[in-house]
């Protein structure tokens, strides 16, 4: 009797998890490279994650966007900045181990008490599992909580750029149409952010797409706005692709 109950248990744990698992399902993007495929895979808000090399690499892991503890284990996760819509001490804890390489900003650490990690500042760059990670700075210029109080203050937010088998992702992280991003170049694909008041209007976003030139545009961290808009914007813009995926 007993070991049909735990039979009966286990069966039923099974079908939990398989149902919870097939509820989350997620859009994905892939690309080819010159060492195999490249996944994106799109959690939402500014969570998402890439497969690639057999490495997975997590970004801005949050357990509000997706459930962490059916999430494949990291092993390497970014941080952009220190804002519990961005760092999420439970997401890390189901997919950390003890191989999983952490790079964050120096603000996160006051948020990450027995963890090992890796300090990243803006214009910093380090090679990491043989993947190259440029820190570029993100914050706002415009758009301010109060006067002289931008909801992002300069330094103290990262985006990250990885070069992957020669292509170059940008995540910008929160921040606006900043010098330092619309002087980027060779970028393949980017993430940037739209929507207010803490991040870009589809006009800034607009305006540092026509700058840099990224080949395939994500708007993500978008919330209420309308990424249509966005598309509308850059309809004329051949060299740049916008794709729209669920990323409020």
């Amino acid at each position: 009797m007993i070991k049909r109950l735990i039979i009966f248990t286990t069966i039923i744990c099974v079908f939990f998890l398989l149902a919870k698992a097939d509820q989350q399902s997620f859009e994905k993007d892939v690309f080819a490279t010159s060492m195999g495929e490249l996944t994106i895979t799109f959690v939402g808000h500014g969570t998402l994650y890439f497969t690639f090399n057999n490495k997975v690499i997590h970004i801005d892991p949050v357990t509000r966007y997706a459930d962490y503890y059916l999430m494949p284990k990291a092993d390497m996760v970014l941080l952009t900045h220190e804002h519990g819509d961005h760092l999420d001490t439970k997401a890390l804890d189901y997919i950390i181990t003890k191989k999983t390489d952490m790079i964050v900003t120096e603000k996160c650490t006051s948020k990450l008490d027995g963890y090992i990690y890796k300090i990243m500042k803006n214009g910093d760059v380090q090679t990491v599992q043989g993947i190259k990670i440029e820190a570029v700075p993100a914050y706002n210029i415009k758009h301010m909580r109060s006067p002289g109080n931008p909801f992002h203050p300069k330094g103290n937010g990262n985006g990250y750029i990885l070069t992957m088998a020669g292509k170059r992702i940008y995540v910008a992280g929160d921040t606006e149409n900043i010098p330092e991003m619309k002087a980027l170049k060779n970028i393949d694909i980017a993430f940037l952010p739209m929507n207010l008041p803490y991040t870009m209007t589809p006009e800034m976003v607009a305006d540092a797409a026509r700058s840099f030139k990224p080949k395939i545009l994500y708007p993500y961290h978008y919330g209420s706005t309308d990424p249509g808009k966005l598309v509308d914007l850059l309809k004329t813009e051949e060299d740049i692709e916008v794709r729209i995926r669920k990323m409020r």
